[in-house]
């Protein structure tokens, strides 16, 4: 696939310093990397670990631990009985009661009511108010958050921006979500991840910290021209909170083995990914966007940058991409050194999707 390859080795050293990929079309497997890294090069993968800890939600789900519309209050009793800003720009004292309780769909759907508003005006006041309280609310920083009760005491320590159910709020339902999973199983998010999916596939190099005898094979992340985190930074040793939302590293092989095993239907049954992958904020959603929807916990595509209308993954802000395309049965996964400089794909996402699925 020598089209992946120019894609991503023309970008190296403009825009990225490392890069790592691999793209698999109904088993015929191309993976590759360029710069600074390693085919075995680890990552912080961010917002890609969204759908991992999401397809950890469905899998409790399946088995009758959790059920989807049932609320989150028995588990996470501090966002019981909530009140809610009367507008997105209301100051905090200015709340009504919630509508109804918060359930574990609207957790997955990122419709609690709590998160980052890409759609409409930003709710500043209540994410300030979780910053002054001690909440790390920008870039993915794992030493800085509080252990999770903490956390948990924090955020329902503020309102919600919006009723649950009613509007899209971005990252921190998945960062909620770590937490209600923890409680649900009676153990902690690492524990339960890799009981669950990455011991039985075999992804060893993922999980929410690098051991110190893997650390020169996950490198430094670079944010523009600054360095955002040493190989021995943030991801070097055990967080306080596991972040559901962007706390993990991982390399493509293991990415790989997770995608494959959703596609085959080994790690979840096929009916419960449908499930899953169903949109339920689509692209014409007035919390969506062109080109997107969000299922649960895992993002849809609409025929954008190659891919058909069905495909399923994410994009982490610091550097990853990994989507599932059923209709060309193609697996494609890059993962870089570098942070995203802006809200929308840089030049090399793009052009990589484009030949990953392009020539599929």
């Amino acid at each position: 696939m020598d089209e992946v390859r120019a894609a991503v080795e023309r970008h190296i050293g403009a825009e990225v310093h490392g890069a790592a990929w691999l793209v698999d079309r109904a088993g015929f497997v191309s993976a590759g990397a360029a710069g600074v890294s390693a085919p075995d090069a680890i990552f912080r993968i961010s917002s890609a670990t969204k759908p991992v800890v999401a397809t950890l939600a469905m899998l409790l789900v399946d088995d009758g631990t959790l059920v989807l519309d049932d609320p989150v209050e028995a588990l996470l009793p501090e966002l019981a009985d909530r009140q809610v800003l009367r507008t997105p720009e209301s100051p905090l004292e200015d709340t009504v009661p919630a509508d109804r309780p918060i359930t574990v769909r609207d957790v997955l759907e990122f419709r609690l009511g709590l998160g980052m508003d890409f759609a409409g005006p930003f709710p500043g006041s209540v994410l300030g108010a979780l910053a002054e309280r001690g909440l790390p609310v920008g870039p993915p920083a794992p030493q800085l958050a509080p252990p999770p009760d903490e956390w948990m005491r924090i955020v329902g320590g503020v309102p919600l921006s919006a009723q649950p159910g009613t509007r899209w709020l971005y990252n921190v339902g998945a960062q909620v979500l770590g937490v209600l999973l923890a409680r649900a199983s009676g153990t902690t998010l690492p524990a339960l991840l890799a009981s669950r999916i990455t011991e039985p596939l075999g992804m060893r190099d993922t999980a929410f910290h690098v051991p110190a005898d893997r650390l020169a094979r996950l490198g430094r992340l670079w944010m523009g021209d600054e360095v955002y985190d040493e190989a021995d930074g943030q991801w070097s040793r055990p967080p306080a909170f596991a972040d559901g939302g962007s706390g993990l590293v991982s390399t493509v092989d293991d990415l790989h083995a997770f995608a494959t095993a959703l596609r085959n239907g080994t790690l979840l049954p096929p009916s419960r990914l449908a499930e899953m992958v169903g949109a339920a904020v689509g692209p014409h959603d007035p919390d969506g966007v062109e080109g997107w929807g969000l299922g649960l916990g895992v993002t849809v595509a609409d025929r954008t940058d190659g891919r058909h209308a069905g495909s399923y993954g994410w994009d982490g802000g610091m550097g990853s991409t990994w989507w599932t395309d059923p209709v060309t049965d193609t697996i494609a996964i890059l993962l870089t050194t570098d942070t995203w400089t802006s809200p929308q794909p840089t030049p090399i996402f793009r052009e990589f999707w484009a030949a990953a699925f392009g020539g599929a």
